[in-house]
């Protein structure tokens, strides 16, 4: 009868181990659950930052081939203006009519595509003009008195600022 408690313990024993590793294999099945769980949350969140950075890059791509592609086409567009300027002095009415229609067609191409030109009366705007000068005049200091040539934006980018006299202090005056 000595052997029976002791065949007790041994099989307590051996269910306690049995029960143990089970435990122990449950658990190492959840923290594998729970680790294949993480990188598939992981992997699902780099690919969507991937995809936004991907839209992004495009968008910023596109825009910056629109603005290489307008930045050529202005020179164009100013030798037309200078052109109607000096066929209007001239009497040259054919000349004019065919350079009129040359310019307007691809003023209308460049404003489809984006392109505004910036607007110069009133104030001096640092970001979208550039002062060429200051002179002395009648009107109201740091006021935009002449365009030299004009500027541009493509969207919300200035392509090219528009060149311009700001009025200064009349000379002789106090202020």
């Amino acid at each position: 009868m000595a052997d029976e408690p002791q065949l007790q313990d041994d099989t307590l024993q051996e269910e306690s181990q049995v029960e143990q590793s089970s435990e122990d294999y449950l658990a190492a099945l959840q923290a594998e659950r729970d680790e294949a769980i993480d990188r598939w949350k992981r992997t699902a969140a780099d690919f969507d930052n991937f995809r936004k950075r991907a839209t992004r890059e495009r968008e910023e791509f596109v825009t910056l081939a629109n603005e290489r592609l307008v930045k050529e086409l202005l020179p164009i567009l100013d030798d037309l203006e200078r052109a109607l300027v000096a066929a209007t002095e001239h009497q040259e009415a054919a000349l004019e009519d065919g350079v009129r229609l040359v310019h307007r067609a691809l003023a209308g191409l460049l404003e489809r595509n984006g392109l505004r030109e910036i607007e110069t009366a009133g104030a001096f705007d640092p970001h979208v003009h550039e002062a060429l000068l200051s002179q002395p005049s009648d009107a109201e200091e740091g006021s935009v008195i002449d365009v030299v040539q004009k500027g541009y934006r493509l969207g919300d980018r200035v392509v090219r600022p528009a060149r311009v006299v700001v009025a200064g202090r009349q000379h002789g005056s106090d202020g």
